[in-house]
């Protein structure tokens, strides 16, 4: 899975489409674009049967571009990326920096895609996509495009406790462009599992985290969180889900957020209690954030 990260400094996670589905969507629309020009050559042909054999050809000739090549990337243009064949698939095509596609984008895409997928019956096309990393065409690669699933199967996850109410948004200032996947999944996965662990190692763990944190932000814990490791990791990952989904919001929308792709990090092995050695925590109440009794 790649990730396009915003100009929030936000992971968007956005998943290259595989072969197979981008292969049935392109069919799905060459059988559309096939039935459309049959149609208009049936009426070129009542149309200009006065004509000689040259203009008759030529005629063929215009109809072949404008309907099987000019359609798609009229298409493409008009609906941001999406094709009938992508609907039907939920995949979309969007630029290398996250954006929506433009007439530019397509009018490559649908050039070179003549070649590739026309003119070779797809096998250059299946050729470059199976030896990209990100599954992209030649078209895709002179375009600056790339093909994108929107519809992702939505599987089991564990969820991430609530910071307290009066956290909520205390850290929309933050500046979280310096904090690398590892680190984002790191805090995760505490957050989720920090009720499985004892609460000395709990704290510690959290107690590092958030120091790993405000190294990364340049922001130190403030005073009144320092015992409460847990509450300070919790609201950052909100802030951090609040701007990503302010951000998904604009992007479904059309937006023109400016992103760029980065790789995705490996997932990390559940965190375990030895893991972690780290000073002892100081004393105060029990709650869910809070340091151990």
């Amino acid at each position: 899975m790649s990730e396009l990260v915003t100009g929030e400094a936000v992971a968007l996670e956005l998943r290259p489409a595989k072969l197979p589905s981008r292969a049935l969507a392109i069919v799905i629309d060459l059988i559309v674009a096939v039935l459309v020009y049959i149609v208009v050559v049936i009426g070129l042909v009542a149309a200009t049967s006065s004509l000689d054999d040259a203009a008759q050809a030529a005629m063929s000739v215009a109809a072949f571009l404008l309907v099987l090549v000019g359609g798609p990337i009229a298409v493409e243009t008009l609906s941001h990326g999406r094709s009938l064949g992508k609907l039907a698939f939920g995949l979309r095509v969007v630029r290398d920096d996250g954006g929506p596609v433009r007439f530019r984008h397509a009018l490559v895409r649908g050039g070179v895609g003549m070649i590739e997928i026309l003119m070779t019956f797809g096998v250059v096309a299946c050729i470059a996509s199976l030896v990209s990393e990100r599954g992209r065409r030649l078209g895709d690669v002179f375009a600056g495009t790339l093909v994108v699933r929107e519809r992702i199967p939505v599987g089991r996850a564990d969820v991430v406790p609530p910071p307290p109410p009066e956290l909520a948004g205390r850290f929309a200032e933050l500046d979280l462009s310096a904090m690398p996947d590892g680190l984002w999944l790191a805090v995760r996965q505490y957050l989720t599992r920090m009720h499985q662990l004892q609460p000395q190692v709990s704290w510690s763990m959290a107690s590092r985290l958030a120091a790993d944190v405000a190294a990364r932000t340049g922001a130190a814990v403030p005073p009144d969180l320092q015992a409460q490791p847990a509450a300070f990791l919790a609201a950052v990952v909100h802030e951090r889900q609040s701007r990503q989904a302010r951000q998904q919001a604009r992007y479904e929308s059309g937006g023109e957020q400016a992103v760029a792709p980065v790789s995705t990090p490996p997932v990390a092995a559940p965190v375990s209690e030895k893991d972690v050695k780290a000073p002892e925590p100081p004393q105060s109440r029990s709650t869910g954030f809070a340091p151990p009794a």
